[in-house]
Formats: C-alpha cells, sequence, structure tokens
C-alpha cells in the first residue's frame, strides 16, 4: 500500500513541478551563456595580448637596431640626420645614473614594469610614457588599458576618417653590460586600421553570440513559463465545470485565510450540494446534469465578489470561501443564492442545502493571528459539510452554520472512533436483556439482547451515542460478533445452572447482508460457544430487507435450516412491508414501537396493529409488539391475539444479573 502523501510533502511536490519547467531552464542557459561570453572574452584578450607581444618585439628590435647603430655608426651627422627622419628618441645612462646621451624629449616616468615575450621566453624593462598612458602596472607586468584604447580609437576614428593607424608610446628599457651603460629608448604601439577593424569584428560576433544566447534564453524561459501555468491550469481546472476544482481551492484558501491582510476579514468556507442530483441524471443523463452543474457554476461565479473563491469539488458538492460582515448579512446571501439557483433548470425547482463554518478575521500581531496560521482550508471545510450534514431533507433549501453543539459532537465522534477497539478488547460493552412476555398470562417468553457502554472514562453510554457511528464507519459489524458471541455464552451457562432459557433475539446489522456466508458466521460463533441454535433469534432491521433481496433470503433460509429463529424488527416503519412479507421466510414479526406512542386507542392506529397481527397469524407468524406502556395497550394486544409484548410496562433493558432473578422467578412476574 503506498504511503499517504503528507500536505507538507505534497506543498513541496507541488512547488518543485511549478518551478521545475523553466526555473531549470534559465539556471542551465544562463550558466551557458555565462560559459560561452567568457570563453569568447578570454580568447579576445589571448588575441589582443599576443598583438600586443608582437608589437612590442617589433618595436624591441627596432630599437635594438638604434641602439647598434649608435655603437657601430662612424658618422655623428648622419646619425643624426637619421634620428630626425625616424622621429627616434631614447638616452644613454651609465651606472651611476648619469646621462651620457639624450636624443629628443624625455618624457619617460620611470614608472613600469615587465613584460613577458612568451616566444623568445624573454622578459622587459618596460616605463609609461608621461604625455599619453594608456598602460598600467600590475605587479611587476605592464598592461595596456584596453578600455581606454577602445574607447579612444572609437572617438578619434569617428572624429577624423584619415586616421590610418594610432601611436600608444611606451619606454622599452636594454642594458648593455659589458659597456655599465643602459639605453632607454621610446617605442610605439602602434594599431593600424587592419588590426582595429579585426577587433571590431570578434567584439561584434562576441556581441552577437551573446545577444542571441540571451535572446534564446528569454524565448526558452518565456515558453517553460507558458507551459507551466498551462500545467498549474490543468492542475487547478474542473473537467465537468470547466471552472476550479478542489485542489485550486485548498491552495487559495489557505491563502486567504492566512494572508498577512486578508485574514483580518471574516471569512465563511460553504459547502453548496444540489439535492437529488443522481436522480436527476437517471431521469435524464450523466451528461445533462454535468451540463445542470456548470450552469450552476457560472452562477455562483457571477455572485462571487473579488478575492472569494468558487470551486466545484465533487459530484454535485460546491466550495464556496465568502467574505462577510455578520451572520444575518451571511445568510439572506446564501439564501438569495439558492434561490437564484433553484430557478437555473426551468422545467425543475431546485433545492439545495448549505453547510457554512465561520472564521473570523484577526488582528495582526495578537495570539489568534498566530493561531491563524495553523489552518488549513480543507478542515474548515470538512465543518462546513458537517454543518450541511445536518438540514433536514425537504423539498427546500436550507442551512446550517457550524457551531459549539456540532463541534462537541464532532469531538465526541472522535472520541468513539479512538476508544472502539480498546473498549471491544476490555469488554466494555455490556449485554443488557429486555424481557419479552405472554400478554395473557404474564410468563416470560422471551428476551432482547441490547448494548450498553460501560466507560472507565465516560461513565454509562446510551446505545444512541455510538451506534449511529458504529453504524456509519462499518464498526457495528464487530459489534454484532461480540453481541452473538456473549449472548450464546450467557444462554450456555444459564442452561448449564439449570435455567428454563428462552430465546434471545440478537441484532443482525444490514451492514452484514453483503457477506454471503452470513449464516455460516453466525452458525460457527454459537457453536463456538456451545449454544442450542434454538435459543438464539436472530433479528433484522426492515430496511435491510431492501439492499439485496436474492441474497438476503437466501440467508434467511440457510439460517432457519440451522435451526435458528428469524424475526424482522421495525415492522411498520418502512414502506414496503408488505412486499417483504411476502417473500422473506420469516419467524416472528415485531410491530414498531411508533404504533404505540400517541393517540392509538379507537382510532387508525387500533385497526392497523389489529389486521398485521392477523395478518402475521395467516402466514404462520408470532408477534411481538414492542415499545408498550401501559395496561390499557397490553389488554388490547391480549385480545388481539399477540404472542409477546416488549417494554416499559413490563420492563426495561436490565443487565444480566437482573435478568437472571427474572428467570429465576419462574419465567413469570411472580
Amino acid at each position: 500500500m503506498k504511503d499517504k502523501i503528507s500536505k507538507k510533502k505534497y506543498d513541496k511536490l507541488y512547488k518543485k513541478v511549478r518551478n521545475s519547467s523553466f526555473l531549470g531552464t534559465v539556471l542551465s542557459f544562463s550558466l551557458l551563456m555565462i560559459l560561452f561570453v567568457g570563453i569568447m572574452v578570454f580568447n579576445s584578450i589571448f588575441f589582443l595580448e599576443y598583438v600586443f607581444e608582437s608589437k612590442f618585439a617589433e618595436e624591441h628590435r627596432r630599437l635594438s637596431m638604434v641602439s647598434d647603430m649608435r655603437d657601430h655608426h662612424g658618422d655623428p651627422l648622419e646619425m643624426e640626420e637619421f634620428y630626425k627622419e625616424n622621429d627616434i628618441s631614447f638616452y644613454v645612462r651609465d651606472d651611476q645614473g648619469t646621462t651620457l646621451m639624450q636624443r629628443g624629449d624625455d618624457t619617460c616616468t620611470f614608472e613600469g614594469g615587465v613584460i613577458n615575450m612568451t616566444e623568445e621566453q624573454e622578459h622587459f624593462l618596460v616605463y609609461l610614457d608621461e604625455e599619453e598612458n594608456y598602460f598600467y602596472v600590475k605587479g611587476n607586468h605592464l598592461k595596456p588599458k584596453w578600455d581606454e584604447l577602445v574607447s579612444w580609437i572609437l572617438e578619434h576614428w569617428k572624429d577624423d576618417e584619415s586616421i590610418k593607424e594610432l601611436k600608444l608610446p611606451f619606454w622599452i628599457s636594454m642594458e648593455h653590460e659589458d659597456k655599465g651603460e643602459v639605453f632607454v629608448g621610446k617605442a610605439y604601439l602602434t594599431l593600424n586600421v587592419h588590426d582595429m577593424i579585426l577587433v571590431a569584428e570578434i567584439g561584434a560576433v562576441i556581441l552577437i553570440l551573446a545577444v542571441f544566447v540571451l535572446i534564446l534564453t528569454v524565448v526558452n524561459i518565456i515558453t517553460g513559463i507558458h507551459k507551466m501555468n498551462n500545467v498549474i491550469r490543468l492542475y487547478h481546472h474542473d473537467p465537468v465545470t470547466n471552472g476550479y476544482n478542489w485542489t485550486w481551492y485548498q491552495k487559495s484558501g489557505d491563502k486567504r485565510i492566512r494572508g498577512v491582510f486578508t485574514k483580518k476579514s471574516n471569512w465563511a468556507s460553504v459547502n453548496l450540494m444540489l439535492r437529488n442530483y443522481r436522480s436527476y441524471c437517471v431521469c435524464h443523463s450523466v451528461e445533462s446534469g454535468e451540463a445542470l452543474l456548470s450552469r450552476i457554476y457560472e452562477v455562483l461565479e457571477e455572485r462571487t465578489e473579488k478575492k472569494e473563491l468558487c470551486a466545484h469539488v465533487t459530484s454535485s458538492n460546491f466550495a464556496l470561501l465568502l467574505k462577510y460582515e455578520d451572520e444575518d448579512h451571511l445568510k439572506m446571501r446564501l439564501h438569495e443564492i439558492m434561490n437564484e439557483l433553484s430557478k437555473v433548470e426551468e422545467r425543475h425547482n431546485l433545492s439545495f442545502r448549505a453547510g457554512i463554518a465561520l472564521i473570523p478575521g484577526v488582528v495582526s500581531g495578537s495570539e489568534e493571528a498566530s493561531d491563524r496560521k495553523k489552518l488549513q482550508i480543507k478542515d474548515i471545510y470538512n465543518n462546513a459539510c458537517a454543518a450541511g450534514s445536518m438540514v433536514k431533507d425537504t423539498v427546500n433549501s436550507g442551512l446550517y452554520v457550524f457551531d459549539d453543539k456540532l463541534l462537541e459532537e464532532q469531538k465526541w465522534r472522535d472520541i468513539v472512533h479512538e476508544k472502539r477497539n480498546g473498549a471491544l478488547t476490555n469488554e466494555e460493552y455490556k449485554v443488557y436483556y429486555q424481557p419479552k412476555y405472554n400478554p395473557k398470562d404474564d410468563t416470560l417468553r422471551g428476551a432482547e439482547a441490547l448494548i450498553r457502554w460501560e466507560s472507565p472514562e465516560y461513565g454509562f453510554i446510551t446505545p444512541g451515542r455510538f451506534i449511529p457511528i458504529f453504524e456509519s464507519d462499518g464498526f457495528i459489524t464487530e459489534i454484532d460478533h461480540y453481541m452473538l458471541k456473549h449472548v450464546a455464552r450467557d444462554q450456555k451457562t444459564w442452561l448449564s445452572e439449570g435455567f428454563q432459557c428462552v430465546p434471545v433475539s440478537v441484532n443482525v446489522s444490514r451492514a452484514h447482508f453483503s457477506e454471503r456466508d452470513l449464516a455460516e458466521q453466525i452458525r460457527d460463533i454459537v457453536d463456538a460457544e456451545g449454544c442450542p441454535h434454538e435459543l438464539i433469534e436472530i433479528e433484522l432491521t426492515e430496511s435491510a430487507f431492501f439492499d439485496d433481496k436474492d441474497t438476503m433470503v437466501e440467508t434467511i433460509k440457510r439460517l432457519k435450516t440451522y435451526g435458528f429463529v428469524v424475526s424482522m424488527d421495525d415492522f411498520g416503519a418502512g414502506y414496503s412491508s408488505l412486499n417483504s412479507l411476502k417473500d422473506m421466510p420469516l419467524d416472528v414479526l415485531k410491530l414498531d414501537a411508533e404504533f404505540f406512542r400517541g393517540e392509538f386507542d379507537g382510532d387508525r392506529g387500533e385497526v392497523v396493529v389489529s389486521e398485521a397481527i392477523k395478518l402475521a397469524k395467516s402466514l404462520k407468524m408470532r408477534t411481538v409488539a414492542e415499545g408498550v406502556e401501559d395496561k390499557k395497550q397490553v389488554d388490547f394486544l391480549a385480545e388481539q391475539g399477540c404472542d409477546m409484548i416488549q417494554g416499559f410496562y413490563y420492563a426495561k433493558p436490565m443487565p444480566k444479573d437482573e435478568y437472571e432473578s427474572r428467570m429465576n422467578g419462574q419465567n413469570n412476574l411472580a
């Protein structure tokens, strides 16, 4: 069995699904773009460094030639003419720093660093020029200021189209160790038009590729967001009404009731249900029913205001989250909505029921505001559904507000669920017996086994407080087995002790009759306690006869084959009793207690009871009248030939030891 996903894991999974479609793409493409641009920039810098080194090497060779010519050329006048024509500036100093020779302006700053020549595996000392400084010192190395160079190029190239090359000055120092001299010459980093075009082309390529990657990333992000929005819309979409579903209501509802500003408002979670929806679908079609739900949703959507919520939840249930000023105005508004909805279908007057759970607003910073963070809209809506179940089943629309009384009922239901298994194990459920007497001679002829709960924690609990809960959650089948086992055990004990035992009826709920081996289960439980089958009467409620008629008939036949007596309880409480009697091979017919309440004597009630007793006798069935409380009724029933009476006139349900005393009195009312 798969583990149920907690809300925390659900929210985390939802966020992961919501973000994964485009955040991953954004991250991957951004990293790719950064990597690509980085590689291009690195290659460009490497290329420019290579150009720079090539230019420097060229200037270094030129100045080396000038230094060699100064030493080996004999004619000073020719040298002077050569210096002027080639605009050569230099100076020569000895080891002491004394200038031995100077040619041209001395603009050397003597601030510089080393330039590495990777091809020659050499490095040279270079100084900055004080007039035009387009280099900087980094550590012990000289580096070009590429940003200023590019800016200068763009500026001057625009101003003067005649400029074909740019010369950037710096000074190169060369030592002559054999002479003890230092030659420092002015060099130029010359950038011609071809160099600049090449640099521009590289920059343009980098820019174009970067823009392309950027556009591709943006397009992919937008596409991812669009796809994700479609997924989220589908995730929140209700196919029946083409509106929102329960998932959206949960996500949006939690935000409304917990939001910084919205939590200050009064909110009401509403469960609105269209009654008799299944009957409508049977009479028309499922498609027509869904079309009706769609029209209802449209009306609800029109009637909800900004920030209020409306969603189709399940079948004919709609979930609303409405703002309200006070409870009376909210009720009035819902009545107006239901009145409008009742006229959606022209040929039918629709009816609705509404359950309301109120969520009063809180002030920021208060203790209630802190507790509000723990609220979940699904819990509030569940309270609204519980309130809706309290609306009476009538032809008219109605509403009910979840209140403290209903809250206590819900808490009690939780307590019963929590304690039921332990109570079964500890045998806190006790069997009470209500005797059945023959009204003609007041002798004991039978009894009905009834359950009571004696809880160490909650005291004596009547069946009306827990049996309906067990019937709704299916635990009633465990109670049936428990009661049958204990009654069979008691009957066996009394029989062994010499009591004149009479049959005891044990109720079997309708939930059991989906089990085709029910008769065998009953037989085996009774046999395990060693009780004779004729001392156990199996009592079935009239409503059980309408579930699976064929299975019911077969089960009754097998029970009778095993020697059990079978009776129908609550005869007259339903609407198909006569039809049931026609087909069911029953032994005992119990007249419902409602026959004997209110005005009974001298009118139609006596006629109905009299004819029911005659009908049972004609079908060879014994009759039991339950709920009889006064002597006049007893006399009437005795006169009509009723076989047994069960009611407060003779005895209330009593514990086992008190019932033993009744049997000990020779089975009569001594």
